[in-house]
């Protein structure tokens, strides 16, 4: 029997587990998530409405596409995603962060400067899939609006829009040169990293129309790897780069993330501290307040949340956890990423963990 896997065309998360489930050569079935679905399926099993969420072939109720990846790297033979190799799996870790965590900002501004009218008939579509187009697009834009309003609360308004555009274009640029040099961030098979950038990059950037548009004429190389990624021609194919190399043309990506968000980051660390000692009884909220971050030299806020912070944790574990002589090798290639101190010297005085389907005090 098939797992389930509950999720949607528009998702970015969907978007992401979907690539990893048919490169690994998972045995599942998608399940459109409707309004019915939510209902009797989502809220009762995950207590909130959110997608993805799996139903393994044993019942088993996984969400998070981190955890879903988890489980079947852990459950299911063949290569991995996760490089062996220091320097490698590394960057791939914080590839995933980047993706998953930063890269949402492009994503809902292009969504919904760019595509909107074109959303609420893709939200309507999926929630009522027998309804007509024009009771479609109604659902579409009452569902719409909620996240429509998440913009102004992820930095995005008129000031920051074209500092946005800018770094948006600007990366583009660095991944189509690339990728006009490898398959993927790391070689000839997906990486951790590949999953986290391809959420975005993907279901927003790539399948909504005008988004789309504008990543195929200025960064195809970009495109034909969103096509590799999402149209997985052989599963649990490829490898990584010998001798645990990183492609030189990984470092501008990586500077852009020292630069954008992890100063960001350690800004949430901090905020997420004061809250966790004068809260500590208290269930952790999606956000612990508007925290400053910049783009392109343009200064916002948007939302501090905690669960960036469990994500990056990912990353500092690992690099903390290393033997000297592997460490040693991490570091010496950090040492060449300009702002890397901000990951290095990184405080976080509060663990986290991601138990029944929350964040909790690790």
């Amino acid at each position: 029997m098939p797992h389930k896997f509950y999720g949607g065309p528009l998702s970015l998360y969907s978007g992401k587990a979907r690539a990893y489930l048919d490169w690994k050569g998972v045995d599942y079935e998608e399940i459109l998530s409707t309004t019915e679905v939510y209902k009797t399926v989502i809220v009762p099993r995950v207590g909130r409405p959110v997608i993805p969420v799996m139903v393994t072939d044993g019942g088993e109720t996984l969400q998070d596409t981190t955890l879903i990846i988890d489980h079947f790297e852990a459950t299911t033979g063949g290569p991995s995603v996760y490089p062996d190799t220091p320097k490698q799996r590394l960057v791939a870790l914080l590839m995933e962060v980047f993706g998953d965590e930063w890269l949402v900002i492009p994503a809902m501004h292009y969504r919904w400067n760019y595509n909107e009218e074109w959303v609420y008939g893709e939200f309507g579509a999926v929630a009522a899939p027998e309804a007509s187009r024009e009771e479609q697009l109604v659902i579409g834009r009452e569902r719409g609006q909620t996240f429509k309003g998440f913009c102004p609360i992820l930095g995005i308004n008129e000031q920051t829009i074209p500092a946005i555009e800018a770094s948006y274009e600007a990366l583009l640029a660095d991944l189509d040169r690339h990728f006009a040099e490898h398959d993927y961030l790391l070689g000839s098979r997906p990486s951790i990293g590949d999953y986290g950038l391809i959420g975005p990059l993907y279901a927003h950037l790539y399948r909504d129309p005008a988004s789309g548009e504008i990543m195929k004429r200025l960064a195809p190389k970009v495109a034909g790897w969103v096509e590799r990624m999402v149209n997985v021609q052989q599963p649990l194919s490829g490898e990584f780069l010998p001798d645990d190399a990183i492609p030189p043309t990984l470092i501008p990506v990586l500077e852009r993330m020292m630069a954008e968000q992890m100063p960001f980051l350690q800004k949430t660390s901090d905020m997420f501290a004061r809250w966790a000692d004068a809260n500590r009884d208290t269930e952790i909220p999606r956000a612990v307040g508007m925290a400053d971050f910049s783009i392109e030299g343009v200064a916002g806020q948007r939302i501090a949340p905690p669960f960036s912070l469990w994500m990056l944790q990912r990353p500092l574990d690992y690099h903390r956890g290393l033997a000297d002589v592997e460490k040693a090798a991490a570091d010496e290639f950090l040492s060449s990423v300009d702002g890397a101190g901000a990951f290095t010297n990184f405080t976080m005085n509060q663990r986290l963990a991601f138990e029944k389907f929350k964040l909790v005090r690790g």
